[in-house]
């Protein structure tokens, strides 16, 4: 499969420790700067579907504001449950603009 990147955000307006959702060919992604990379998420938890951006990021740890979930966002695994895990989206930065591929 040959992915499409989609150019979406200013790297430079996606401070460290934040996140962000935009809209990614009819599908919505979170984005989070950590480490000082960029890291792409389907929007929704995968517990409840519930839109991950209204939820918390403080110390690399995402928690769900519907059932207080919490993953780590540098790798996407589960915490709290630990068998509960982000799905990841190939993202890149190009040019100081982050990309994501949603399939292709």
């Amino acid at each position: 499969m040959d992915d499409t990147f989609t150019p979406v955000l200013a790297v430079a307006d996606l401070p460290e420790g934040t996140m962000t959702a935009v809209m990614v060919g009819g599908r919505r992604v979170l984005l989070v700067r950590v480490g000082g990379g960029v890291r792409a998420y389907d929007n929704r938890c995968p517990h409840r579907a519930w839109p991950l951006e209204r939820g918390t990021l403080a110390d690399g740890v995402l928690t769900c504001a519907n059932h207080r979930y919490t993953f780590d966002v540098a790798t996407g695994r589960g915490i709290d449950p630990g068998d509960c895990h982000l799905v990841a989206l190939p993202c890149r930065v190009d040019g100081g603009t982050v990309e994501v591929a949603t399939g292709g």
